[in-house]
């Protein structure tokens, strides 16, 4: 459903918040070991959630790395999805046709729609710290 950056994207964030805060920030090489995924494309995906500090923050230097506040904690998921551009994912027809309505059909739209809603209230209603602490359990 998603892209494999998006995926990461939402990893790292989970991993970020569980292992970060203000005062103890988590190197780039940490995250990408614990998703399992490149460092280069690691640093990428970092890149486009820390854009305006909405989610991720980053700190150069020796003792710096990456954390996310306590506010952005309690964003909804589908912040993640929009920083990655992705956010539309949750409003396109699964078959990828752009005809597709309730006018104009594609043949699984009526079955989706009640899927695509509940993806979007999913989104909405998990938070990052909910992520995080479920993920641990």
């Amino acid at each position: 459903m998603f892209s494999k950056a998006t995926e990461y994207a939402l990893r790292a964030t989970i991993y970020i918040a569980q292992n970060s805060s203000e005062e103890r920030k988590v190197g780039i090489q940490a995250i990408a070991e614990a998703i399992d995924s490149p460092q280069s494309f690691t640093a990428k995906i970092l890149q486009l959630l820390t854009r305006d500090n909405k989610i991720i923050r980053s700190v150069p230097g020796p003792h710096g790395g990456f954390y996310i506040t306590e506010k952005a904690k309690k964003l909804p998921a589908r912040f993640i999805l929009k920083a990655m551009g992705e956010e539309e994912a949750l409003e396109k027809c699964v078959l990828g046709l752009n005809q597709c309505s309730e006018k104009s059909p594609c043949p699984m739209h009526s079955r989706y729609k009640f899927i695509k809603q509940q993806l979007k209230e999913l989104f909405e209603s998990k938070t990052i710290q909910d992520l995080a602490d479920e993920l641990k359990k």
